[in-house]
């Protein structure tokens, strides 16, 4: 009972020196959260708003909770938001979360060494674990890969311990495996990198081992249907395409080297020197060949972590080398597994030591480890100087922001630097109750025209405009010489150059509102895939100019109270239609679309919209079931391509020769309604 206090006393005392040294790191930098941290503080402050836990917000049921992360799954901004809500909204405060999650990452790094090879080594893999220089910097860089190491981790060792010949395959221990892993899955996708092999050696073993196991194995369909299906019938669509702007449109932006190619092959361990430091990676991987010459020797090594960990590792570092989008962030959930096989080798040199003379095994560790901490510091070091600077908040301030009890307000900004961006922006914007959000205008010259009507305030840059298209620089300079807007203050900014922000002058009103311009557009929808791109563009571009979506609630009263007057009326139907649509809510659209086939019995788009909207919302028996309806009425190529299309997802897989016939005829017929759209668009 002693040595279980003091091992994991011992623990403790790791994380308290480690939570040091990073809050010490919080308090001398002076940087800001650049883009992908600001946008998950963002994320974090969406979610502990929408719990009622942080200023600016309240609880509004499940759907308003789980159209805060459409691409992303929520468990992480749920975590950081609630201790977001107790620490503080600062972005250094609300860090403590990764404090937290490195937290549990030693506990799972620790439970597992002691699994493998006693207290002793699980204590050695810990410290590794907190020297590392990528965790190290993970435990100061407000992104999901340290929640995703730490729960990863913690999945793989328990699942492992259920697998385990000897002491697994009980209740207890699949349940809590299975939830692991899906907490790790509703952290990042990315997780499926990491857990698919554990998990088809983990079903492998259940129907090997006979009918106890597999019930058990069962729990997975179960407990995915319970914990994920929530967020992923809600966000389905939106998370694959996320998914693929992620993975593949950005490893085709990035340049990143061809899936096969020798490259892409070595990509990470090309990184292993730098994420590790030198010393750390040399003496565990010589300790490594030492204990394989060793190996005969008797040993304390459990015979069924080792391998369950080693095969582990090797198949999930091949999945995330095949994964075409490469960055050094991606790799780093793995690197606990990898810390453990090299904390073997580092108490392999111990055990040869010991032997040689029994005081050179704790002054050679306590030496080893010392010889860790250039790595680490050097990397810190450079961060400070790569943090971003700038005046983001005396400027935000300026424009209303982080301020509670303003109204709500949208501010255009035209740059986008690692300093000042629409994230950062957003993010010190809403901080203690704020509600100034930042949008990015810019993209195309057709942001030009509507910016000058509606835009109320404007961000431009003096100097360098970051990674932003010439259209963004043609914009800046239309605001610049329009008249329209007043500069209301310059902020310099420390590399050189200045931000400055403008305001709409009172004579320039704000023209063409876009809740009048709403129900229009969207009764264009009735002209099919034609009608589809003004709205959507218009939608867009407001989206942008209103970031709280202000129209919504005035044009919802209008076409209600339209209804009421006149219930045989199409035009609200449309109108609501496309407002559930933009909202995700597909049941109601589906509803007012159906009641718009009633309406417009000799038109075929509605039918169309409403399968579609219903395979969104997850029921592709009813979604095949409306477009067969439909098109047996009125034939048309899309419905029957929906009614394949959809029959197929709900499993109806005798439908597959129909639906490779029909889709890429209805593919045809939509792009040759667009064309016609651009061809009467063009001679008007």
């Amino acid at each position: 009972m002693r040595l279980h206090w003091r091992f994991w006393g011992a623990l403790l005392l790791i994380w308290l020196l480690s939570t040091l040294v990073d809050r010490l790191w919080w308090e001398l930098q002076t940087g800001l959260p650049a883009w992908d941290q600001a946008d998950y503080l963002n994320s974090a402050m969406d979610h502990g708003r929408a719990l009622g836990v942080l200023p600016g917000g309240q609880w509004q049921g499940w759907d308003a909770l789980l159209d805060l992360s459409p691409k992303i799954p929520p468990l992480a901004s749920l975590v950081n938001g609630t201790v977001m809500a107790v620490s503080g909204d600062d972005p250094a405060a609300a860090a403590w979360s990764l404090s937290l999650w490195h937290g549990l990452l030693l506990l799972a790094v620790a439970g597992w060494g002691r699994q493998l090879h006693g207290q002793g080594l699980a204590l050695l893999a810990c410290l590794l674990t907190a020297l590392a220089p990528a965790l190290l910097d993970l435990r100061t860089d407000y992104v999901l890969e340290m929640p995703l190491a730490a729960v990863g981790t913690l999945a793989l060792w328990r699942l492992g311990c259920w697998c385990d010949p000897q002491r697994g395959g009980r209740w207890g221990q699949a349940c809590l495996a299975t939830a692991l892993a899906l907490a790790a899955v509703l952290v990042k996708q990315s997780a499926l990198l990491m857990l698919t092999p554990a998990g088809l050696w983990a079903a492998a073993i259940a129907i090997r081992r006979g009918r106890a196991w597999w019930r058990q194995a069962l729990l997975l369909p179960l407990m995915t249907g319970l914990l994920i299906g929530p967020w992923l019938r809600h966000n389905w669509i939106t998370s694959l395409g996320g998914t693929n702007r992620a993975v593949f449109e950005s490893a085709a932006r990035e340049g990143d080297p061809g899936v096969f190619s020798l490259e892409s092959w070595t990509w990470y361990l090309r990184l292993l020197p730098e994420q590790l430091g030198p010393v750390l990676l040399l003496i565990g991987s010589s300790g490594l060949v030492l204990w394989w010459v060793q190996r005969r020797w008797p040993s304390r090594d459990d015979p069924w972590h080792w391998p369950w960990l080693l095969i582990n590792l090797l198949a999930a570092w091949l999945l995330t080398s095949l994964s075409p989008n490469k960055s050094d962030r991606y790799i780093t959930p793995l690197l606990p597994m990898l810390l453990l096989l090299l904390a073997r080798g580092w108490w392999q040199w111990g055990g040869w030591l010991h032997q040689q003379r029994t005081w050179l095994a704790p002054v050679a560790l306590i030496s080893g480890l010392i010889a860790c901490l250039p790595a680490g510091w050097a990397a810190q070091l450079e961060r400070f100087e790569d943090r971003p600077r700038g005046p983001l908040e005396e400027l935000v301030r300026a424009a209303g922001g982080g301020q509670p009890g303003r109204s709500p307000r949208t501010v255009i900004v035209v740059p986008s630097t690692s300093d000042l961006n629409q994230h950062n922006v957003s993010y010190y914007g809403r901080r203690q109750g704020g509600q100034l959000v930042g949008r990015q205008m810019g993209s195309s010259r057709a942001d030009r025209e509507p910016t000058l009507q509606r835009a109320e305030w404007v961000v431009l840059a003096e100097g360098d405009q970051g990674s932003v298209r010439k259209s963004a620089r043609r914009l800046d300079m239309a605001v610049r010489q329009s008249g329209v807007f007043e500069q209301v203050g310059r902020f310099s900014r420390p590399e050189g150059g200045s931000y400055s922000l403008w305001r709409r002058q009172n004579d320039q009103p704000v023209l063409a509102e876009f809740a009048s311009a709403f129900p229009r557009l969207a009764s264009g929808l009735a002209a099919g895939p034609s009608g589809l791109e003004p709205v959507f563009e218009a939608v867009g571009q407001e989206h942008m100019l209103d970031g709280h979506f202000g129209y919504r609630e005035e044009v919802r009263r209008e076409a209600e109270r339209q209804l009421q007057q006149s219930p045989q009326d199409p035009g609200p139907h449309w109108t609501l239609a496309l407002l559930a649509v933009l909202a995700n809510r597909p049941r109601e659209a589906a509803r007012h679309f159906a009641s718009l086939q009633t309406l417009l019995p000799d038109n075929p788009w509605p039918a169309a919209y409403r399968s579609v909207v219903t395979l969104a919302g997850w029921n592709p028996w009813t979604a095949s079931a409306v477009a067969d309806a439909a098109h047996a009425r009125m034939p048309n190529p899309l419905l029957l391509a929906l009614a394949d299309l959809s029959g197929v997802v709900g499993g109806a897989l005798w439908r597959i020769p129909s639906a490779l016939e029909s889709v890429p005829l209805a593919i045809d017929q939509v792009e040759e309604a667009l064309r016609a759209g651009d061809q009467e668009q063009a001679s008007s």
